[in-house]
């Protein structure tokens, strides 16, 4: 099977909506992980790592710490250099080697007394207009728009540094969520949100995938949650030790000798 490190067997057979996990997508999009490895200080952090992610699809990666999820995003963001490629392919077959990546950080950090509002936030991504002279009314519509996609349009006036964990991570989805991208990319995005907070993330999230079709690869120790959200698992490890649907690879070999068996 192609994009699977020499040595790791999918532990499933690999058909998605009848697409075999790994074949070009001569009909639908996908955005394709080639191969990507990341090296520090003369050793890898990851390496082999091959994903194909079809439009739609909402992919979890787990794994212990230190074993590479968020070096991974990290790396398809740029903000450390990889080998490998990522690349885009729309439903027409057409190739983008530099697709458009919507990102969710774990746990950023604004100053409480910071007087920025969820609409200024807005402001200085989208807009070139300088947020000190005041917003216009189209921006004021564009971002109500945006933020009601995940929920949070009651959110706008409020100051960013005013905002419940889980509120800020429903801001900063909707952020990442324009303009729209090929990929949505979310580093432990509910770590430190309450029980509450996380089960209302992860339904907007599922509901905004399914909205705009959206392929998704999502870092998060939530094991159980991800049962109900995630279509397939990927056990990282340094490299991919085992895919399939979640219930599959909690049972798997290689993640019981990493967390035991209490999520089978």
């Amino acid at each position: 099977m192609k994009f699977l490190p020499t040595g790791v067997r999918p532990i499933f057979h690999p058909v998605i909506s009848g697409r075999l996990v790994g074949q070009a997508c001569a009909t639908h999009c996908c955005s394709r992980l080639d191969h990507i490895g990341v090296q520090a200080g003369g050793r890898d952090l990851i390496r082999d790592v091959s994903l194909h992610l079809h439009c739609g699809e909402l992919i979890a990666i787990v794994g212990p710490n230190g074993g590479g999820k968020s070096t991974l995003l990290r790396a398809l963001i740029g903000e450390i250099p990889y080998s490998g490629k990522i690349e885009f392919l729309d439903a027409q077959g057409k190739v983008y080697l530099s697709p458009r990546l919507g990102y969710v950080p774990q746990n950023p950090r604004f100053d409480p007394g910071m007087p920025v509002t969820v609409l200024d936030l807005f402001a200085a991504t989208l807009s070139k207009f300088p947020v000190w002279l005041g917003n216009r009314r189209p921006l004021r519509q564009r971002t109500l728009e945006v933020l009601a996609a995940v929920d949070a349009d009651f959110l706008v006036d409020r100051r960013v540094g005013e905002l419940s964990g889980g509120e800020l991570q429903r801001v900063l989805l909707a952020l990442a969520l324009e303009p729209k991208p090929n990929l949505l990319l979310l580093d432990e995005p509910v770590s430190g949100v309450d029980a509450n907070g996380r089960r209302l993330f992860y339904q907007v999230v599922d509901r905004v995938r399914k909205t705009f079709d959206l392929a998704i690869l999502l870092v998060s120790h939530d094991f159980r949650e991800l049962t109900q959200v995630a279509d397939r698992m990927v056990l990282l490890n340094g490299s991919i030790q085992c895919v399939g649907k979640p219930r599959e690879v909690f049972s798997h070999e290689r993640f019981v000798e990493l967390f035991g068996r209490d999520f089978q």
